[in-house]
């Protein structure tokens, strides 16, 4: 073992000789956990403070630690400082740097603590710092769905079930559906932070520590609500990994959801949407294509999120209490989560505010495949006609209109007579797009008017979310 190694080797000393080179491969993650590095650099100041309110450090030790650990931040922001390939994970390489800086006493910083509650406390700080990076994302896709659903609050389109028309909506209706899950989003998003807020350095290895240190003012240091209620869950606990999977896979979902209905505007059997060019791509063989790229790999990313959730379950499901290192694998997938949500939720937001909605083709697509048939039956209930006679009676207007390859509004008044006597000219007041859309007035449905009030009140929510999102949790 070269002396650098011993230097700043974490473990080993009842060990004869150095790890085999396929084992130290194996073990090594500073190639991916270096990003933790500011939070376990934060993480060190507060505990070099709780050290020296336990005379641990006197107060010259204390500020040549607290210079050193801001000097080692520095150098590690413009990149003066890496980690190399000899250091096992980002704990190594810090320690590493701070024995540079201040020899011997460096090695003073790693009393009462282990990288097993070092590293916990380095990703619950992480994750709830970019959980508002991501939250900010999800804002800025939601306002260019409200945005877009302002311009057609009484534009109509065909609603559709089973991909088959069903009754005619607005636009604007449609589009804030796709704001709805976001909005639930954010919740599970601060709603996973509220539980992530504890704090488990201090926790030692498994059992706390015989020093007297202060977990309280460690945690309210580093931005959390309480320090950890038991050092060996404090350790183990990776719930608020998975959780935080778990709702980065269903906005995975709720994106690809998404994805697929602009896959489907935009084709040409559709044709209600065409694609600013910026936020397009063509073929390499074929002039004349216009891909939907965004919206495609929003679906094919919704993989990759689903899968990091599921790598993660499957890593917890069988360990015993405490710390075991198959959690080195925790990790990644938490990362690649945020990564591909910063990539993808900005490009979504801006393929969404710039495309161009086409009302003339929604509109005249609103009312094919009689869509108005339940406006019919709705007709009949009013005038007291029981809804399953209602609705066996306009399934045979429907069928001699098929049959006839005509639409409702151009029967006879022979031929609604014909289907049943409680059908009379009137009815031809509910066939059309305009009265459907506006009879439908209890709150939450597509009429101009609750779609107004939706959009008011998706509206307000991004606001407070605005907020929320470019809180600051982590010292800097």
């Amino acid at each position: 073992m070269s002396e650098q190694n011993e230097r700043t080797s974490l473990w080993g000393g009842r060990f004869a000789g150095g790890p085999a080179e396929a084992l130290a491969r194996l073990s090594v993650s500073v190639q991916f956990d270096w990003r933790l590095a500011p939070y376990d650099i934060a993480a060190s100041r507060a505990h070099a403070r709780v050290l020296a309110g336990a005379g641990l450090l006197n107060p010259d030790e204390l500020g040549q630690m607290l210079a050193a650990l801001d000097d080692l931040e520095a150098a590690c922001a413009s990149g003066a400082f890496r980690p190399t390939v000899e250091d096992e994970d980002v704990h190594t390489a810090l320690e590493r740097g701070l024995l540079e800086r201040l020899g011997a006493l460096g090695g003073k910083l790693r009393a009462g603590r282990s990288r097993n509650d070092q590293v916990a406390t380095d990703l619950r700080m992480y994750l709830r710092d970019h959980a508002r990076g991501v939250a900010a994302r999800l804002v800025e896709l939601a306002d260019a769905l409200v945005e877009q659903a302002e311009r057609h609050i009484d534009t109509p389109a065909p609603g559709m079930t089973h991909v088959q028309h069903a009754q005619p909506v607005t636009f604007g209706h449609w589009l804030l559906a796709h704001v709805q899950p976001l909005l639930r989003d954010l919740d599970r998003l601060r709603d996973w932070d509220e539980r992530a807020a504890t704090c488990p350095l201090g926790s030692g290895a498994l059992a706390g520590s015989s020093l007297p240190l202060d977990p309280a003012a460690v945690a309210k240091e580093l931005g959390f609500k309480a320090p950890a209620a038991n050092s060996m869950d404090a350790v183990g606990d990776r719930d608020f990994v998975a959780e935080f999977l778990f709702v980065t896979a269903l906005i995975g979902v709720h994106l690809s959801r998404l994805g697929e209905e602009v896959v489907l505007w935009t084709s040409q059997e559709f044709g209600w949407v065409e694609l600013d060019d910026a936020f397009a791509t063509g073929s390499s063989i074929m002039p004349q294509k216009k891909n939907a790229d965004i919206a495609e790999l929003a679906r094919g990313k919704s993989g990759r999120l689903v899968g990091g959730l599921v790598a993660v379950l499957t890593m917890l499901k069988g360990l015993p209490l405490a710390y075991d290192r198959d959690m080195q694998e925790d990790k990644e997938p938490a990362f690649d989560a945020v990564d591909t949500l910063q990539l993808l939720l900005p490009a979504l937001a801006g393929m969404i505010s710039t495309m161009t909605v086409r009302v003339d083709r929604l509109a005249a697509a609103a009312p094919v495949g009689y869509s108005l048939a339940t406006e019919v039956a709705d007709w009949l209930v009013r005038r007291d006609v029981p809804f399953r006679d209602a609705h066996e009676i306009t399934g045979k207007l429907v069928a001699l209109c098929a049959a006839r390859e005509c639409e409702l509004d151009e029967v006879t008044d022979d031929d609604l007579k014909s289907v049943s006597e409680h059908l009379d000219p009137s009815v031809r007041e509910v066939l059309s797009v305009r009265s459907a859309l506006a009879a439908r007035t209890t709150p939450g449905s597509t009429g101009p008017g609750p779609v107004a009030d939706q959009h008011a009140a998706a509206a307000d929510k991004l606001d407070g979310w605005r907020e929320w999102a470019i809180e600051k949790v982590v010292p800097r």
